[in-house]
């Protein structure tokens, strides 16, 4: 794939070299080594369309003025062949580059002959990436909290493929350990009250509808009658599927041990929440590659021998009965319980397991995790106990989410955690397009706080990012749509040399650097630079558009040129929302 800013960066260093070189060979410089220097590309188009400090950084190995350097450089420069038709010496000795046409008129080939492919590049060569993203607890329906990590981590997952990885999407299904508890206890006593005679008053009386939830308890999460102790899930899902397992087999359970109901119960609505959070998660457009299930981590004792391999190499110890991990042998503050003295381990074993498998078992070369904010104090120790097991601790990169601040009317939406009444993806979802969800989730860096206005995702005006984005998309459509119907055909070429506009320029530059950034949004792990992008486009086509008459050109071959040059830019939107997985209408 063709990133055509990235080669026009290679031949500048190139051409740089080159007269240095003969600077050196002149004996007009020392021979030195030449200090590092960068290339880039300046905020102020004025300065030119590349700049290069290497005067700068020069001055005290060649012992000459910054500006002196500059200028000896530029005059050893040769443009002949180039991509370049002129340099300027600037301030105390920067060096400007400015580009030629052909350039600008080889993007939007670039662009038309690349077509869906157009921003794809090979950084990450083939390297196996797996992203695991909200893996919510499967004891209870998704909550919004879960909305802003299933789109920061599929659209992370399409990044990284864009930029030549070969990434995988997986989620960790927590299917055993404390919550699993939990959630057959929970079960259990919802079951046994609707057992009750208590409960099959109510239940009756309820008549089949979704009353019966609301007058099992309050909004405190128990009722006088039926009292509920702290450590359940207080969900209105949990009794729903008490009631339905009622409804199927009856009072069936309700003389078995405690041991076999809650088991019963769970094996009932254990994997029933499972298809929900798949088919949840498939409506917001995720589809996992893996479904991991932590069970089977323990089923293969891949729990007991990463503690038994941490003891055999002497970073683990037995004190009072528990197994410790030595914590402050990588400069933790203080170790930490693998397992407890009555046997059982410690949350952070399975993820031990499971991060081992991840990386050493199915052998991928990166794994990146898509966290809550509140894991900041548990990386440093899954990354300390990995280290211990031999696998280098970099092959782990964990990106830490903030939550999100939802606002209706300019109020703050209380995402309450009353029984039943917390807001879940699907209820966003039934409120808010789906495409605005998952534009407006990456809008911003992970770890930054985020407001998310409800009120503005439906709204249908430039104000709504993701509006703005595909209404430049549907009006080139439009645009096409209706110059064919007048009579006008979308030529296979045109003299590109003609779009020289500086608004034509600009878009031109931009459509260039798409590749440069999903580099850049692949490096840091962060898609949010794809839609800012994306809203940078559209910016600079409705400039373009309603400055640069395309069906009043001046000529039939500047109509043509700007005619391909919309194509162009339809094209580039296409694939930007393609990797937020976002619909490119054609009308709006």
């Amino acid at each position: 794939m063709s990133d055509l800013i990235n080669k026009a960066s290679l031949q500048l260093n190139e051409m740089i070299m080159e007269a240095l070189g003969t600077l050196v060979a002149e004996e007009a410089v020392p021979a030195v080594p030449i200090p590092a220097f960068t290339i880039e590309i300046p905020a102020d188009k004025s300065h030119g369309d590349f700049a290069a400090n290497t005067a700068m950084v020069c001055a005290r190995a060649f012992r000459l003025p910054p500006r002196k350097i500059a200028e000896l450089i530029c005059s050893k420069l040769d443009l002949t062949g180039t991509i370049f038709d002129r340099t300027e010496v600037a301030g105390p000795g920067f060096i400007n580059f400015f580009l030629g046409r052909k350039w600008f008129s080889d993007v939007v080939r670039n662009v038309l002959d690349e077509k869906e492919n157009y921003g794809r590049t090979e950084l990450g060569k083939g390297k196996k990436v797996l992203v695991e993203f909200v893996s919510a607890n499967p004891t209870g329906p998704m909550h919004i909290g879960n909305a802003r990590g299933g789109a920061i981590g599929d659209c992370l997952a399409s990044v990284l493929q864009w930029a030549g990885y070969h990434a995988e999407r997986e989620f960790y299904v927590n299917d055993a350990g404390n919550q699993i508890e939990k959630f057959g206890k929970s079960l259990s006593l919802r079951y046994m009250h609707i057992c009750s005679e208590k409960g099959q008053e109510i239940y009756k009386s309820a008549a089949d509808t979704d009353e019966v939830c609301s007058r099992i308890y309050g909004e405190d999460g128990s009722t006088a009658d039926f009292p509920m102790p702290e450590d359940v899930y207080l969900g209105q899902d949990i009794i729903a599927h008490a009631k339905n397992y009622f409804d199927l087999h009856g009072n069936s359970l309700e003389a078995l041990p405690e041991e076999d109901r809650r088991k019963a119960l769970v094996d009932y609505a254990l994997p029933l929440n499972i298809e929900g959070l798949e088919r949840d998660l498939k409506k917001y457009r995720i589809v996992y590659d893996n479904w991991f299930r932590e069970s089977t981590i323990h089923a293969k004792n891949e729990t007991k021998a990463v503690v038994d391999k941490l003891m055999e190499s002497g970073h683990a110890y037995e004190q009072d009965g528990a197994i410790w991990f030595r914590a402050t042998e990588y400069g933790l503050d203080k170790d930490f319980v693998l397992r407890r003295s009555n046997g059982l381990y410690t949350y952070i074993v399975p993820d031990i397991a499971y991060h081992y498998n991840k990386l050493v078992t199915r052998g991928f070369d990166k794994a990146i995790n898509v966290l809550g904010a509140d894991h900041h104090g548990y990386v440093p120790r899954l990354k300390a106990a990995l280290s211990a097991l031999g696998v280098d601790a970099a092959k782990l990169d964990v990106v830490l989410m903030q939550m999100v601040r939802l606002v209706r009317g300019g109020e703050t939406v209380k995402l309450s955690k009353r029984s039943g009444k917390a807001i879940t993806l699907v209820t966003l979802l039934d409120e808010i397009p789906i495409d605005a969800a998952r534009f407006y989730f990456n809008l911003r860096e992970a770890n930054s706080q985020f407001e998310f206005d409800l009120d503005l995702a439906v709204e249908k005006s430039s104000q709504n990012p993701v509006y703005y984005v595909q209404y430049a998309h549907a009006r080139i459509c439009s645009m096409m749509r209706t110059l064919g119907e007048e009579g006008y055909t979308i030529p296979d070429t045109a003299d590109f040399d003609l779009l020289s506009d500086p608004r034509e320029i600009e878009l031109i530059r931009h459509l260039a650097s798409l590749p440069k950034e999903i580099d850049l949004a692949a490096k840091s792990y962060d898609p949010a630079k794809i839609t800012k992008y994306a809203i940078d486009l559209a910016t600079l086509f409705h400039r373009f558009y309603d400055g640069c008459s395309v069906k009043n050109a001046s000529s039939d071959d500047l109509r043509n040129a700007r005619l391909l040059l919309c194509s162009a830019v339809r094209q580039t939107i296409r694939n930007v929302l393609t990797i937020l997985n976002i619909e490119q209408p054609e009308k709006m």
